[in-house]
C-alpha cells in the first residue's frame, strides 16, 4: 500500500486547509463557517447548510450543499 492510498486502496483525499475558513464565508448568509472534519463539510448554522468538501476543495454552491436536519 503506497503512503496517500488508504486501507481500502482508494486515493487518500487532499487535507482541506482550515486557514481557509479565514476567507470563507456562507455564500447565502455572509457568515463564518464551521469546519466537521469527520463528514468533510464546511457547516453554515445561519443558512442550516452543509456544503461539501471534495478533493480538499470547498464547494460553496447552495444547489451543492445539503440541508441540515
Amino acid at each position: 500500500m503506497s503512503p496517500d492510498t488508504t486501507h481500502s486502496g482508494q486515493p487518500e483525499a487532499p487535507a482541506f486547509d482550515r486557514r481557509m475558513l479565514e476567507a470563507l464565508v456562507c455564500p447565502r448568509t455572509q457568515t463564518t463557517l464551521e469546519y466537521d472534519a469527520d463528514s468533510q463539510e464546511l457547516i453554515s448554522r445561519a443558512a442550516n447548510l452543509a456544503f461539501p468538501i471534495r478533493n480538499g476543495i470547498p464547494v460553496m454552491l447552495v444547489d451543492e450543499a445539503r440541508v441540515l436536519d
